[in-house]
């Protein structure tokens, strides 16, 4: 929702990267069967002899990353994907980072979606934040999960222009969860309220570009106005 907010008020070029192996970024967006990281490095792995001569392995998978970059009217896209066995995602994500490294800078804004949890800040998917966007759900354990992770970065040494926090589904007053939020020491963005119309198209695998207005459609919108008020993000 945050892509589709930024593209909706044209404000520069977006890169979305989806850096959650259980990839559904692409589908919320409306993009169907992107080529993925994990796709190029499988393929070539079994045609070894596709790779152009005086051309190192490692260097053909990531051109071919980065011309994987989906393009659309509104923003480009990024997906990791999911591998076809058992196996270790840290060359993976090692590629991923290296990737970002080298692309990020030829666009106004990235946003990454990781999976839910720790790992993509132990791994350091993205060395530099600008942004770092905790979501949590309207429960006190969901904040409390949220300044773990942010104590996390903390101490990784991750450089964070400014963190955040964003309270989701929220059915409820943010009054009976102040203490929790307060003790998290984030910056509280926003919140954005159950939707009905939302979760309905989640069901049926509707994108999010044709959803709203109403009260989500609504906190996502105050939340985007604070990134932009960041003199980091302007």
């Amino acid at each position: 929702m945050i892509v589709a907010e930024l593209a909706s008020r044209k404000a520069g070029s977006i890169l979305a990267i989806d850096a959650d192996p259980n990839s559904c970024f692409a589908d919320y967006l409306g993009i169907k069967c992107p080529e993925t990281i994990v796709g190029i490095c499988n393929e070539i792995s079994k045609n070894m002899d596709k790779i152009p001569a005086g051309m190192s392995k490692d260097r053909y998978i990531e051109m071919r990353v980065q011309e994987s970059v989906t393009e659309t009217g509104n923003f480009d896209m990024l997906v990791m994907g999911v591998p076809e066995g058992p196996g270790c995602y840290c060359y993976v994500n090692n590629l991923l980072r290296s990737v970002i490294g080298r692309i990020a800078g030829n666009y106004d804004h990235v946003v990454i979606d990781n999976a839910a949890g720790m790992e993509h800040i132990s791994r350091r998917t993205a060395g530099n934040i600008s942004e770092l966007v905790l979501v949590s759900d309207y429960s006190a354990a969901g904040i409390r999960s949220a300044k773990r992770i942010y104590d996390l970065a903390g101490e990784m040494r991750i450089a964070i222009g400014r963190a955040m926090l964003v309270v989701n589904r929220v059915s409820g007053p943010l009054s009976a969860i102040k203490k929790e939020i307060a003790d998290t020491g984030l910056d509280l963005a926003g919140e954005i309220p159950y939707s009905a119309e939302l979760s309905e198209r989640s069901l049926v695998g509707k994108p999010v570009s044709g959803f709203g207005p109403d009260s989500a459609r609504y906190g996502i919108g105050k939340i985007c106005d604070r990134f932009m008020e960041s003199s980091i993000c302007r």
